[in-house]
């Protein structure tokens, strides 16, 4: 049975959570709230302004949304935070817009879905903070987010992660968190090794609450809610009389952010939504496996939570091309020579927003661009998950392997990387082919992780499930708001 938090499961442990929450002064933001801050009460707004946007306080799960003021301190709300880049960069005519993720707490996006994970388990009595660990399993970013949030909500927290992800993650947890931190084997594609680990945890403590991003379906409806709301609001003030929503591009490391493209298919039923995975390990595309430099995406399975029926497209996108490019936007001999062949400041500026998988993004959308043959009536939309600022220990790597940047190898990796992407490693899907995809969740989810095969079938066939699915947020509201009511703080 698929689990609907939209009930008190256990009373006793609501009531714990009730007291802690008391106790420290923490109040929980509702969904529509991270939607829209406008609605968020202006005694919290005005105490915000003295808050830092990364600082370990619990009026920061109010900055839990894509409308955060660039700034990193005392910043309020306003329109979502985008990005636009011209075709003298991407080399094709439509309009490419990405939804810059830098901005949230954390410097990432999977800071909302794992709030969509831990705050319905806290209000229907599922998880009790004074007793239970907040177990999340990720290949990076949401296991900070995670971190984040579980300390903010009073619980502590363990992240499990692969032991070749970047530096920087491992010390912020450890550092700047005090989560307990578990490294498995392998790289971004070893999910395996990480659902391992968390099978012994089940064993072996029985005070741990695993979190996975990769079943958690508050995960994908957090997006459906409010990244597809972001989406549809930044469309709404780039738009022309002709334009019209034509691709919705993410990749799919837990498939929750690619829900957004569910929502913006309800506005828009025409728009093709399209996955980006590893060329060097084509799950999706070629049922290939293994091991890859985009961080932040996890392969070698289909996640429980992605709706593959609602799944137009899969391109593959080489990690080294990644890896080119982002030494190309973030290093000063890449900037000068971008300069000089006519790119803006504005937009060489914007560019260390993009992260790996941000420059995976981008290369996937120009790939459907071409496909599609698109114009500049066209606006394709993807997300920038978080920014280069998470990966400055792989640049220092890539100039210990390859030497010091130049404007010739910048001038090879802008023709070859960008204005030469091709449509090759691109798949349109069949009916037939996303039923396949989605018949490969069976091996991982039935077989391996105890799911009901029952419930395998009812993602495919049941038509009103996941639209339920997405839209339990709004029992969630009416629950926190009891919530905020039960610990006296909501006044």
């Amino acid at each position: 049975m698929i689990p609907i938090f939209d009930k008190v499961e256990n009373k006793a442990f609501l009531e714990n959570a009730v007291k802690r929450f008391r106790e420290r002064g923490i109040i929980l933001p509702t969904i529509k709230q991270q939607r829209n801050p406008e609605l968020i009460p202006q005694t919290i707004k005005e105490k915000l302004n003295n808050v830092g946007l990364w600082e370990i306080n619990p009026l920061n799960l109010f900055r839990i949304t894509w409308k955060n003021e660039p700034k990193e301190k005392g910043g309020l709300f306003g329109a979502p935070n985008f990005i636009e880049l011209p075709g003298e960069l991407t080399g094709v005519k439509a309009r490419i817009i990405l939804l810059v993720g830098k901005w949230f707490p954390t410097g990432a996006h999977k800071v909302g879905a794992a709030y969509g994970c831990l705050a319905p388990r806290i209000i229907t009595g599922n998880y009790d903070p004074t007793y239970h660990k907040a177990v999340w399993p990720s290949t990076g970013n949401y296991c900070r987010g995670g971190a984040w949030d579980s300390k903010l909500m009073g619980s502590d927290s363990v992240a499990i992660l692969p032991e070749e992800m970047s530096a920087e993650r491992f010390d912020w947890l450890k550092n700047e968190i005090g989560c307990e931190v578990i490294a498995t084997p392998g790289c971004e594609s070893n999910v395996k090794e990480i659902y391992d680990k968390c099978w012994e945890i089940r064993r072996t403590r029985p005070d741990c609450i695993i979190l996975n991003q990769f079943d958690e379906f508050g995960n994908s409806a957090w997006h459906y809610n409010v990244t597809g709301s972001a989406l549809e609001e930044v469309f709404n003030i780039v738009k022309n009389n002709n334009s019209n929503i034509a691709a919705f591009v993410s990749s799919t490391g837990s498939a929750g952010t690619i829900a957004a493209g569910d929502y913006l298919r309800t506005i828009a039923p025409h728009v093709k939504v399209v996955a980006t995975e590893a060329l060097q390990c084509p799950t999706l595309l070629n049922n290939g496996f293994g091991g890859h430099r985009i961080e932040g995406i996890g392969d070698k399975h289909i996640p429980w939570v992605h709706n593959v029926k609602n799944t137009d497209v899969v391109a593959a996108i080489d990690d080294e091309y990644c890896m080119r490019l982002f030494r190309l936007f973030n290093e000063p001999e890449g900037h000068k020579y971008l300069k000089a062949t006519g790119i803006d400041d504005e937009t060489i500026n914007n560019l260390k927003l993009l992260g790996i998988s941000g420059v995976g993004n981008l290369l996937s959308a120009i790939k459907t661009a071409k496909y599609y043959e698109m114009t500049n009536d066209d606006v394709i939309m993807t997300v920038a998950t978080d920014s280069a600022e998470m990966y400055g220990s792989r640049l220092v790597e890539q100039t210990a392997e390859k030497g010091k940047y130049s404007d010739f190898q910048a001038a090879l990796d802008f023709e070859k990387c960008m204005l030469g992407t091709t449509v090759d490693y691109l798949k349109e899907l069949t009916y037939i082919d996303k039923k396949a995809i989605h018949n490969l969740k069976y091996y991982t989810w039935v077989e391996q992780q105890a799911k009901d095969v029952e419930d395998l079938n009812a993602l495919w066939y049941d038509r009103e499930l996941w639209n339920t699915l997405f839209m339990q947020v709004d029992k969630w509201d009416e629950l926190i708001n009891e919530f905020n009511e039960k610990t006296g703080l909501a006044k």
